[in-house]
């Protein structure tokens, strides 16, 4: 299977004039090969983009173009493009190497060629011994590799999955995404996946485009998506986080990847240091500190720059520890692991610190595109 590149160019719709537009000039680039999540939540545009994409929607501006080839106008069954759906949109009458077939046959596939990449198909998704049983008669796991397997046997330019995980339980759903990323690493399909959940996107994504009210927050890495988001709605959207508002008073040396140390003042409670873009140095910024990167201690540290507070809450969830700290009129979330030591309880004093790499002044509200 050959890989293509994706480009969305300015990519618009508006379901009626004077309405705000559900995409607004949206600008991605996917790679050959990669696989790119589309992340968001409800309404934020990710399936309009996805359909818009396949050919099942007209946009009101804008452009797709698949290696080179503006194919905005082409009729959805001429793009060469493989789907699965969230409902998996499978055929209950026929059997499973029949559904998987089915594409094959709307491209009129000689039967020799057919029958062979039907089964390669089903091998793939490790589910040729169930070829003739009817796919009602199929788990929710198996019928979700069934339409895989049908997306997967034409030989795409593209693989569009919207949402396909969403109907199966939780640990159904951690084993499927496992077995669709190493899938589409195998095939080297170049893929766009739209999903609500920002697990499956960390977990299974080459790149994550955040996207919210029609526009992309931040197109980027997971790791650099969670570890050094562009703006509050993507640090919000993405894990737990706190947020602390910040005096960035003055710069105090070089950091790693071109970040600066900086010295800063958080209203009420003193001075700290912290990590972010240069140029920062006397602007008002917002700290962002994931949970398990704030360090909570039930006794003060010699040489910390602690903050004291009051245990609200503690959650134990088996190999993590997570409670809330009333810290003023602030609440802060810190996370740890396990372990046999005396359990923290509810209100013990707690004291809070941080290493200043992990404390990042956001650079400010940037919607921008992710070319």
């Amino acid at each position: 299977m050959g890989s293509s590149k994706l480009s969305i160019v300015d990519l618009t719709k508006r379901y009626a004039p004077g309405l705000e537009p559900a995409v607004d000039r949206l600008c991605m680039d996917v790679e050959e090969g990669h696989l790119v999540a589309l992340l968001g939540p409800s309404g934020c545009g990710k399936t309009t983009t996805l359909r818009m994409v396949a050919g099942l929607m007209d946009p009101t501006a804008g452009s797709i173009v698949v290696d080179g080839k503006d194919i905005t106008q082409t009729p959805v069954n001429k793009r060469g493009m493989g789907m699965v759906f969230q409902s998996y949109a499978l055929f209950p009458h026929m059997d499973v190497a029949q559904n998987v077939a089915f594409g094959l046959q709307m491209r009129k596939v000689p039967s020799g060629e057919q029958a062979k990449r039907v089964n390669a198909a089903l091998e793939m998704v490790k589910l040729a011994h169930l070829s003739k049983r009817k796919v009602r008669e199929l788990s929710g796991g198996q019928q979700q590799r069934i339409a895989l397997a049908r997306a997967l046997v034409v030989e795409p330019t593209l693989l569009l999955l919207d949402e396909p995980l969403s109907n199966l339980d939780a640990k159904l759903r951690e084993t499927m995404r496992s077995e669709i990323r190493s899938i589409q690493q195998r095939t080297k399909a170049t893929t766009l996946f739209v999903t609500h959940d920002q697990d499956e996107a960390l977990d299974m994504a080459d790149r994550i485009a955040v996207m919210n009210g029609g526009l992309i927050e931040q197109y980027d890495t997971p790791a650099m998506v969670y570890e050094r988001p562009t703006t509050r709605f993507v640090a919000d959207f993405i894990g737990q986080a706190n947020f602390l508002t910040a005096q960035v008073l003055s710069e105090n040396g070089q950091a790693a990847d071109g970040e600066r140390y900086y010295k800063v003042e958080v209203g009420g409670l003193g001075r700290y240091s912290a990590v972010g873009a240069p140029g920062l140095a006397g602007s008002s910024r917002e700290i962002v500190i994931r949970p398990h990167r704030l360090r909570a201690s039930l006794h003060p540290r010699p040489g910390d720059d602690a903050i004291a507070g009051t245990i609200e809450r503690v959650s134990y969830t088996g190999d993590t520890i997570a409670f809330a700290v009333r810290v003023g009129d602030r609440r802060l979330l810190a996370q740890s692991m396990t372990s046999s030591a005396d359990m923290p309880r509810t209100g013990d004093a707690a004291y809070l610190s941080w290493e200043a790499a992990d404390a990042f002044l956001l650079p400010g509200h940037i919607r921008g595109s992710g070319t």
